[in-house]
């Protein structure tokens, strides 16, 4: 996806809104007849008998004909194929949509001329019922692009994205490998020793937003001081995502351009940060601190990160068996949790090899991606001697 910023007119800004209102709709009425449902009552309804429940709804409603019928039929389009990813087990259960959380429509069949170049940073592109709409031409629209979306953030900053897959980065071919430990104090530390971490918002701007968190538990309700409180929130986060978002796309192009072989561990995040809460029948322990690890491992681009790594350098992504990799020294092998000092120091109980706790997991993930290369291309597999010397005396930094 390539993704520009939107710069609507007013009149158009309404016009995009009633867009997103009539996809929404489309989209929780079909949400509606799924959960109908129940075994027994026939096959629910699929995408082309949808189509022909749109327009009958078109002929009998002038608000929703008023819309634009590729939208909408694109809505049911989207809620067809979510629901072939919930089948499949790769994603939950398509779930009801919210005004001003979840704002945007996407249009298919985009022709070349639906998109064009005004100024050296102002491009337009065509949408239906729409007209011609201006974004910021921050670089060239992928000539691949097959279709777009517009969408709306709580921040009321409205973007467009085109459909294109991205040129992969060719290898440097210098057989180089690197081990990427992932983790909350650190976001990533690389096997060379960098330790990199994901920009969140600066010491002001947590003051301010808890400031403002307290502000809208006191507004009251459907207030125009609470709409003003909650954009104002929406705006911090929207800084935040954005900035993670660019170390991301930066962090991954960088491991991409300098190393052949990218090893990874094999983490399942949503399992890593689902809700300890509980039951009223068995309700959880530690709820609030296993809330705050959740929101640090979400803020530090997990998942993100390995996405753009397999998008950027497709084949080149390995991952491994996250087990032990942070208490196996890399210098011996041995394995033990005492080693783990604390969360930045290793010190080995067995050889006193003594290194940053994250860059020795991250080597010994690069190691054991080596091996499995090997072994799979038919060689022994990478072994580490016993007396093998301390090849690395790192900075223990947090």
């Amino acid at each position: 996806m390539s993704r520009y910023r939107l710069q609507p007119t007013l009149a158009q800004e309404q016009a995009l809104l009633e867009h997103c209102g009539h996809a929404r709709f489309v989209w929780n009425l079909a949400v509606e007849q799924h959960a109908c449902w129940r075994p027994g009552r026939g096959s629910a309804p699929g995408f082309a008998e949808q189509c022909r429940q749109l327009t009958q709804a078109r002929a009998e409603f002038a608000w929703l004909r008023g819309g634009s019928v590729t939208v909408q039929q694109q809505a049911l389009k989207d809620f067809t194929q979510a629901m072939g990813h919930y089948f499949a087990g790769t994603h939950r259960r398509p779930s009801w949509r919210k005004a001003g959380r979840h704002e945007g429509f996407r249009v298919v069949a985009l022709k070349p001329g639906d998109v064009r170049r005004v100024s050296r940073r102002v491009g337009q592109v065509r949408v239906p019922k729409v007209g011609w709409v201006r974004f910021r031409w921050s670089r060239p629209v992928p000539d691949a692009a097959k279709s777009y979306r517009v969408t709306r953030d709580r921040a009321g900053r409205w973007h467009v994205a085109f459909a294109a897959l991205p040129a992969p980065i060719p290898a440097p071919g210098t057989g180089e490998a690197v081990g990427v430990d992932r983790g909350v104090a650190v976001s990533a530390a690389l096997s060379t020793g960098d330790l990199l971490n994901a920009p969140g918002l600066c010491e002001t701007e947590y003051i301010r937003l808890a400031r403002l968190l307290r502000k809208l538990a006191r507004a009251q309700r459907g207030s125009k001081r609470r709409a003003r409180i909650k954009a104002a929130i929406a705006r911090l986060r929207a800084r935040e995502i954005d900035r993670r978002k660019d170390w991301i796309e930066k962090t991954s192009t960088d491991l991409a351009r300098r190393f052949d072989m990218i090893a990874v561990e094999d983490l399942n995040i949503r399992g890593m940060t689902r809700s300890a809460r509980g039951t009223v029948g068995a309700p959880g322990r530690c709820v609030g601190r296993k809330a705050g690890l959740n929101r640090g491992i979400l803020a530090a681009g997990w998942g993100a990160l390995v996405t753009r790594l397999e998008h950027k350098a497709p084949g080149r992504v390995v991952k491994i068996d996250p087990r032990y990799t942070s208490r196996t020294c890399n210098a011996c092998g041995h394995v033990a949790g005492e080693s783990r000092k604390s969360q930045a120091v290793f010190a080995c109980v067995t050889c006193g090899h003594r290194v940053n706790a994250d860059v020795n997991a991250a080597m010994n993930i690069r190691d054991t991606a080596a091996g499995h290369a090997v072994a799979a291309r038919g060689g022994p597999p990478l072994g580490r001697p016993a007396n093998r010397e301390p090849q690395h005396d790192l900075p223990l930094t947090g």
